[in-house]
C-alpha cells in the first residue's frame, strides 16, 4: 500500500518512514509524489489542520491514500499556548534555532516548565473517509538547549519527556519513535492500515 504523507519536512518524513519499516505500507512525501503546493493550516484544532493537509493530497489525487499530522505543544504556564499555533507562533520563515531561543525567552523567570506535546494523525482513504489517531506526551521545557537542533524541530532540544532524561534532540530515531507524541500517534495509524491489508 502506498500512502502519500502531506509534508515537505524531511526530518518528519524520515521519522515517520522509520515507524513503518518492515510493513507493507510505503510512505511517499509530497515532493516524492510530485505534488506542488501544500494544505493550508488555518483550522482551530489539531484535528482540523491534520485533515486539511490530508484532504489537500486527496483533492490532488483521489485515487491514493493520504496521511497528514499536526502537532502542537501546550505550555501550562502560558495557558496552553501556543497549542494549535505552534508552527507559526513566532511568525513564519524563521530559522529553527531562532524559534528555540525565542520560546525560551517567553518562559524566562517562569518556574513551571511543564508542557504537553500532542500529535493528531489524519488518514483519508480513496473513498474520502477519514480516521484520526492521537498521541501525547507530558514533559518539561529546559532553560537551555541540549542536543543538536534538527531543521524545523525547534522544541526538540528543549523538551524532555517525563519518561526519560533526554531531549528529543539527544535521542536516536528509534528512541524518538518510542517516546514521542508523534511516535504514539503513528503507531496507531500503522496498526489501522495494516488491518486493511
Amino acid at each position: 500500500m502506498k500512502i502519500i504523507l502531506s509534508t515537505r519536512n524531511p526530518s518528519k518524513a524520515e521519522q515517520i518512514r522509520a515507524m513503518f519499516a518492515g510493513s507493507s505500507v510505503s510512505i511517499v512525501s509530497l515532493d516524492e509524489a510530485g505534488i506542488e503546493g501544500q494544505g493550508i493550516e488555518d483550522g482551530n484544532t489539531l484535528e482540523e489542520n491534520a485533515l486539511k493537509k490530508a484532504m489537500f493530497v486527496y483533492q490532488q489525487n483521489p485515487d491514493v491514500w493520504a496521511m497528514a499530522d499536526d502537532t502542537g505543544i501546550f505550555i501550562d504556564a502560558l495557558d496552553d499556548k501556543p497549542g494549535v499555533h505552534t508552527a507559526d507562533w513566532y511568525g513564519e520563515s524563521k530559522e529553527t534555532e531562532q524559534i528555540t531561543h525565542w520560546v525560551l525567552e517567553q518562559l524566562k523567570n517562569i518556574d513551571n516548565r511543564s508542557a504537553t506535546f500532542r500529535t493528531v494523525v489524519a488518514i483519508v482513504s480513496p473513498d474520502g473517509k477519514h480516521n484520526f489517531f492521537t498521541g501525547e506526551v507530558r514533559g518539561t521545557i529546559l532553560q537551555t538547549p541540549k542536543g543538536k537542533t534538527e531543521p524545523h524541530m525547534p522544541y526538540g532540544s528543549i523538551f524532555i519527556p517525563d519518561e526519560t532524561d533526554k531531549t528529543f534532540a539527544q535521542m536516536s530515531l528509534e528512541e524518538k519513535n518510542t517516546f514521542s507524541h508523534r511516535g504514539k500517534a503513528f503507531r496507531q495509524a500503522r496498526i489501522f492500515l495494516e488491518t486493511l491489508l
